[in-house]
């Protein structure tokens, strides 16, 4: 009908009764048709990730699950300048895209955010602040945990390149092989769980395509591996200090 699809799921948590009509249906429908019909250029936009008390059933992380499937784009901001340029940039996609947006931007983010309509490029990072010692890659809310264990590194004589992937599937490798290419060394940190994770694949890939430039393991500093606790919520983050110490503890390798 020529109008453009838009859906909100009101918490990341609750998406996966639409697991199926999305990973099956969206997702395959320009192929299916031979790029004949988009689903309207889908969006779906959805929060994720902790919020401070949210427990198991409003704390997840699953960006990983739609990450394995192509034929859909993942984007997750990190602020609120970034969730208005990346979301018209998701809604003028002809994919479907499911667009997670961090919980606590919605009461904690404030920034002067421009009025007039602009985009930011989808499978394009961006480089906070530069740095020769370790890159460091994140995305969404773990963006402002990174930021403050880099700072604190700094300070500590560790000068670390950060970068913000933004853009899940398809991801910008360029940037970041470039980065460790530079650095030769990479930490890749999320709030989901360590194991499956979308942090393997990134390690999977640097350590193929930038093999020889690494002076140290790839590091993660994740979710652990258990339901989202309520209570020992700030036992399972990746906090800054852990980040901190993984990043001290590669620049020692």
């Amino acid at each position: 009908m020529g109008n453009i699809a838009i859906a909100e799921i009101q918490f990341a948590d609750y998406i996966y009764p639409a697991f199926d009509q999305i990973v099956n249906e969206a997702a395959k429908f320009r192929y299916r048709s031979g790029n004949q019909f988009n689903c309207g250029g889908l969006t779906i936009r959805t929060p994720y990730g902790a919020v401070g008390h949210g427990g198991h059933y409003h704390s997840q992380s699953p960006e990983a699950f739609f990450c394995h499937v192509p034929g859909i784009k993942v984007v997750i901001p990190r602020g609120p300048s970034q969730a208005k340029g990346l979301l018209l940039a998701s809604i003028w996609d002809p994919n479907p895209v499911v667009f997670f947006e961090p919980k606590w931007l919605y009461r904690q983010a404030v920034e002067n955010v421009p009025e007039d309509d602009y985009i930011l490029p989808l499978s394009q990072a961006e480089v906070i602040c530069t740095g020769t010692d370790l890159t460091v890659v994140g995305w969404g809310a773990q963006m402002a945990i990174l930021h403050q264990a880099c700072s604190e590194g700094r300070q500590a004589g560790i000068s670390c390149e950060l970068i913000d992937l933004q853009t899940l599937i398809p991801w910008d490798k360029e940037t970041i092989e470039a980065s460790v290419k530079k650095t030769g060394r990479l930490l890749v940190s999320h709030e989901a769980p360590i194991t499956g994770g979308f942090g393997a694949e990134i390690a999977a890939s640097i350590a193929e395509r930038c093999f020889l430039h690494l002076e140290a393991p790839v590091s993660r500093v994740c979710g652990l591996d258990t339901p989202f606790p309520l209570v020992f919520e700030p036992y399972y983050m990746p906090t800054k200090n852990k980040v901190l110490e993984a990043i001290k503890a590669s620049v020692r390798f």
